[in-house]
């Protein structure tokens, strides 16, 4: 008798034990569902660059001229091909590998300079702070987009100039968000007792103001790299960015252009590439600022 007393006390107690829902489980693990989302978009597309050589047995830049403008779902061809009888299937995933390079590259100088020279001078205060604004100012004051491709038109188009460009304009953005962080920080209890012990001031600004200022700037990050794939598109649709005939989406849009009519999905299809990625980058940023 006691022990289906015991039994039934036990179920009853595993009854009340509350389920853990779906949001609740991701939350326990670091993740919301806008940041999830993001990840496995993400992850797709980078399995899908990754993976190109074993997706297509086509040559991306080989040209066979009898081909051309065979339409999406055609023998042998998934996604159809250009004017110059080129996969369009494997272009867009070739192209996934530069357009991701571009993201990554032209991103990791500005966060890497901007964050240092925010929180060193948010820190240190004084007249080094106030001239690192008015520049900061004065690069402001121009639009982003105008200020690269004057940059690029002098130093003249490649890879390696779109790199240098944004990374000339766009470490403004991290610079301001950390030096905003480290001006609300610098004064709080646990950085006053690091100086009061004797601390020094390198040491003070990377262990106890880079961790609790580089969050936003790393939420920014995403966003950036949305920016920079799309201007490195810009560029590449201007005739600035990688020349052909790399694959690049940007340039695949401004070739199409022309046959837009004939053969829309030399356009359409790059675009809606470029829109996942950009899709995907975006919802981790927002994710990350949910978290916060």
């Amino acid at each position: 008798m006691s022990e289906n007393v015991l039994n039934s006390a036990v179920l009853t107690n595993v009854a009340a034990v509350p389920r853990l829902s779906y949001s609740m489980r991701l939350q326990k693990v670091g993740l919301n569902g806008t940041l999830l989302a993001g990840l496995i978009l993400l992850g797709v597309v980078i399995l899908v660059a990754l993976a190109a050589p074993l997706l297509t047995p086509y040559d991306p830049i080989v040209q066979k001229l009898d081909e051309a403008f065979k339409p999406p779902f055609s023998a042998g061809h998934l996604l159809g091909t250009d004017n110059f009888g080129r996969d369009l299937w494997s272009r867009i995933i070739y192209s996934a590998r530069l357009d991701l390079q571009i993201g990554v590259i032209s991103v990791l100088f500005p966060f890497l300079f901007g964050s240092f020279a925010g929180i060193s001078t948010g820190y240190l205060g004084g007249r080094l702070d106030t001239l690192f604004m008015r520049v900061v100012d004065v690069l402001m004051a121009f639009p982003f987009l105008v200020l690269v491709v004057a940059i690029m038109s002098v130093l003249g188009a490649g890879l390696v100039n779109l790199y240098f460009a944004f990374g000339l304009v766009s470490w403004i953005w991290y610079a301001r968000i950390a030096r905003a962080e480290t001006l609300a920080t610098r004064n709080l209890e646990y950085v006053q007792a690091a100086r009061t012990i004797g601390c020094s001031t390198w040491r003070i600004m990377a262990r106890h103001i880079l961790p609790n200022v580089i969050g936003p700037g790393l939420v920014y990050v995403f966003t950036s790299m949305v920016l920079a794939i799309l201007t490195g598109a810009t560029l590449s649709y201007l005739g600035l960015g990688p020349q052909p005939p790399t694959p690049e989406w940007g340039a695949m849009i401004a070739a199409g252009r022309q046959f837009l009519l004939q053969a829309w999905w030399m356009t359409a299809l790059p675009g809606f590439a470029l829109l996942v990625l950009g899709i995907a980058l975006s919802l981790i940023g927002d994710g990350l600022a949910e978290k916060r």
